[in-house]
């Protein structure tokens, strides 16, 4: 086992459930604060969790966390995309724009690469770390007291002083925070999502020029739909995603196997490069057909006893457009983590309290840059953007990418704490 630099031990046990990107993160910060933790997780090992999904982002915000862990980020940028723009086409096929991200190197690191790879990176890390990660287990419930809080894992009680839910949308810890059931419901949008070898298109003479020279990242936009490409690994690896609208119906049970037939469908009439994208997409490649689900802001991230906390998308699913649905799970954890540290064992309800305070108005302020970017990008007016082209660049703000969530956490905890308490913040 690796030696990290930790904080010294607080007593504060904690108990983490979903070892996704949101639960090891929060696993590696709160070990890093000195708690004692226990990571719950129902798939049976990393490979089923690292073999799904296709590309993931981390802006400067959510990066500069992975800087704390000895060796991650280098890790990370060896396989991440190596572009620093977007360029942006009318979804005919006209070039518009080329989008820079150089300027926002100032604020820290961008990391897009592969979930599997960023994924097994993280959990590489937590493990040489040396906290205890529990795969294959049925967690069943919640539950808490004034005391203590726990859960029903194997059909066994198993109780700490606080329990983190990271589970996602569906997590069962958002029905004793809420007291009720939600239920997804249909956002209107949908996502195809595709990720195959670059040397499917490498010879491909209407596409070899988004692998043959390195990394690309380009994007067509047009009405109620915007496709996105990119490769990575100097142009070894390529995806495409795009987002529509969609009239079907939500489950929860919303991923499902992709046809490229059906893709097809939503781009006739686009470039033709764009369909020669889909149309070329490899049959032994990993298409998914991604149904958007939405649930209701929720009026809190805590339980009514403050022993329970949900982070991630358990607590604010965002939309991919905005960029930052990874990158805000990861500040959650980092935030959670700390709160304890300065809360100690004896007043986790304070700590978890002061955690939704920092985080609520930040969180749902990012969520809406999701829907701000899809308008932006859907419903343009070319017209206007014909005069300014940047006027379809993403939106790129300093408040929310150039932030440390750690930094931001212990300036800020006391007034919070104080705020809590009914007293004056400090002058």
């Amino acid at each position: 086992m690796a030696s990290f630099p930790r904080s010294a031990p607080s007593g504060v046990d904690v108990i983490i459930v979903g070892a996704g990107f949101a639960g090891v993160s929060a696993a590696i910060e709160c070990d890093r604060k000195g708690h004692n933790v226990t990571l719950l997780e129902k798939a049976p090992d990393v490979d089923e969790i690292a073999k799904f999904g296709d590309i993931i982002s981390f802006d400067p915000n959510g990066a500069k966390n992975f800087e704390r862990w000895p060796g991650v980020i280098e890790a990370m940028l060896k396989v991440a995309r190596k572009t620093t723009w977007l360029d942006l086409y009318h979804w005919k096929g006209e070039f518009v724009t080329r989008q820079s991200f150089a300027g926002e190197k100032k604020w820290g690191h961008r990391i897009n690469g592969h979930r599997g790879d960023l994924y097994r990176i993280i959990y590489q890390h937590a493990k040489d770390w040396g906290i205890d990660m529990r795969f294959g287990q049925r967690i069943t419930d919640y539950y808490e007291d004034n005391d203590k809080a726990g859960v029903i894992v194997n059909g066994e009680k198993m109780v700490a002083d606080v329990v983190i839910a990271a589970e996602g949308v569906r997590s069962r810890g958002r029905k004793i925070v809420l007291g009720f059931d939600d239920k997804p419901k249909s956002s209107g949008y949908a996502v195809y999502r595709a990720w195959f070898s670059g040397d499917a298109i490498a010879k491909n003479e209407k596409l070899k020029h988004l692998v043959v020279n390195g990394d690309t990242h380009s994007g067509w936009v047009g009405p109620d739909l915007h496709f996105l490409v990119s490769s990575l690994k100097d142009g070894k690896e390529f995806n495409w995603v795009f987002t529509h609208v969609d009239d079907g119906n939500i489950e929860e049970n919303w991923q499902f196997p992709g046809k490229v037939e059906d893709c097809l469908k939503y781009v006739e009439g686009w470039a033709p490069v764009v369909q020669e994208i889909v149309r070329s997409t490899p049959k032994d490649a990993r298409l998914i057909d991604h149904k958007l689900v939405f649930r209701d802001p929720l009026p809190t991230f805590i339980s009514p006893k403050s022993r329970i906390a949900l982070i991630g998308d358990a607590a604010h699913p965002f939309l991919p457009t905005s960029i930052q649905g990874a990158s805000q799970s990861i500040e959650d954890g980092v935030v959670l983590a700390a709160c304890l540290e300065l809360a100690g064992k004896r007043n986790v309800p304070l700590g978890v309290n002061a955690y939704e305070k920092l985080r609520y108005e930040r969180v749902h302020k990012a969520q809406a840059t999701g829907v701000k970017t899809r308008e932006k990008w859907h419903k343009a007016n070319w017209d206007a953007i014909k005069e300014n082209p940047e006027a379809v660049h993403l939106t790129r703000e300093s408040w929310l990418l150039n932030f440390d969530a750690e930094k931001d956490c212990y300036e800020r905890y006391p007034d919070v704490i104080a705020a809590l308490k009914g007293e004056k913040p400090r002058l």
